[in-house]
């Protein structure tokens, strides 16, 4: 354990940022995994519906520092090109 006030605090603010990390890359996971149940359903319009929603999450999750954009714009491509061929 650190001894410098400093890092005391930075370890707790640290273990916050993990934490929310975490739970929102959970639910970019969750949604994304919907969005795919969808399109293997063959339901595009819950397909398109999860599309939305997922894309917003992904582009908040990148305002917020949690995924790259690159990353964020990969994923939404690879889940449109999903929804698309339906």
């Amino acid at each position: 354990m650190a001894n410098i006030k400093s890092q005391k605090k930075r370890i707790l603010t640290n273990a916050k940022r993990t934490e929310r990390n975490r739970a929102l890359k959970s639910e970019l996971r969750t949604l994304s995994r919907k969005t795919r149940e969808a399109v293997a359903a063959g339901d595009k319009d819950k397909a398109q519906a999860e599309l939305l929603v997922v894309s917003k999450k992904l582009d908040k999750a990148v305002t917020k520092g949690v995924l790259h954009k690159n990353t964020a714009a990969n994923r939404k491509s690879k889940l449109t090109k999903q929804v698309n061929s339906l």
